[in-house]
């Protein structure tokens, strides 16, 4: 089994969530690896995990080159994780660690390649997260189907056909929390009550929020597009309508000057076209990056290739290939 954990500035709670992350792995009496991948932290995050290396050899550090957000540095995981199960799992302790036995549990019990962890309980967020995570499930599960579970972020256990079905698409900007569903592998949910960050500050502030929900949308839908069409419509009958009645009003003589309806207009249709263009460009960055061919993070360190002992060659192997290099 791999437990893929995401790390950004985890500083304050690495160490708690090593004391309650080993003691549930060690109990499964199963070969596991934890596969913590750095998302070039700026703080003491990297001293912590090496550190914590030293006492647990199942803890695996992959360190990238910088900072490629939430989603890259979980595909960055799930590209090294060797685990038959694989399980995503964040560091603030959010999503407790304690429901990974429950989740590999319900997998083999009912036969289905991914386990969701649903949050049956948000007490602990504020009104305006749940708020705002209600109306984010319902738009996603209107415009792309039922298949989206409601209150399932990225704390999910994988069989390693989804993982190999994940790590073979050739998107860069994935939300794997709508990438998973979408593959339509079996699957069933475990429900958990969703905790109070352990320690250290939030990583998903309101600005990544809306990132996340642009990059959902434009990445699995083009009903944006199509809203676009239905602006572009809307806005060209709204301005019949006003021909019209200024037609009425001229014919009929109660034509007053002035410049304010027309401004008023003027702006109306300026901000529908800046929208619908903004959504073009949603799009059209998409298909840019996507021809570019960059990959979404680049890695510098992995624990695992760097303890790798080094393959003895034997001499008259050596001396061989050197010959008939020469020849």
């Amino acid at each position: 089994m791999s437990v893929v954990v995401p790390v950004y500035n985890e500083e304050d709670v690495l160490p708690l969530f090593a004391q309650r992350l080993r003691p549930v792995l060690d109990a499964l009496g199963e070969p596991y690896e934890v596969v913590c991948v750095d998302d070039g932290s700026r703080d003491a995050s990297p001293v912590i995990l090496q550190r914590e290396r030293r006492t647990w050899p199942q803890l695996r550090v992959v360190r990238l080159r910088a900072n490629a957000g939430h989603q890259a540095a979980i595909s960055a995981g799930l590209a090294r994780a060797r685990g038959a199960w694989v399980a995503t799992l964040d560091a603030d302790l959010q999503d407790p660690p304690e429901v990974l036995p429950d989740m590999l549990g319900a997998a083999r019990a009912e036969r289905v390649d991914v386990v969701y962890g649903v949050r049956n309980d948000r007490s602990t967020d504020s009104a305006f997260k749940r708020l705002t995570a209600r109306m984010y499930y319902r738009v996603m599960r209107r415009l792309l189907g039922g298949h989206v579970p409601d209150d399932a972020g990225d704390f999910r256990l994988m069989s390693r056909a989804t993982v190999d079905a994940v790590n073979a698409l050739p998107e860069h900007n994935r939300v794997l929390r709508l990438v998973v569903p979408a593959l339509g592998f079996p699957d069933t949910k475990v429900g958990y009550r969703r905790e109070e960050r352990a320690a250290g500050k939030t990583k998903y502030p309101l600005s990544r929020m809306i990132r996340l929900s642009v990059d959902s949308l434009t990445g699995f839908s083009v009903a944006p597009l199509r809203l676009a069409t239905w602006f572009g419509l809307g806005g060209a009958l709204v301005t019949g309508l006003f021909l019209a009645g200024a037609v009425v009003a001229y014919l009929s003589g109660h034509v007053i000057p002035g410049w304010t309806s027309i401004a008023v207009v003027v702006a109306g249709v300026g901000a529908v076209q800046l929208l619908c263009l903004g959504m073009l460009g949603e799009y059209v960055g998409r298909l840019y990056t996507q021809m570019q061919g960059r990959p979404a993070y680049y890695v510098a360190h992995d624990s695992l290739e760097a303890a790798a002992p080094a393959v003895a060659v034997p001499d008259d192997v050596q001396l061989g290939s050197l010959s008939s290099a020469r020849r």
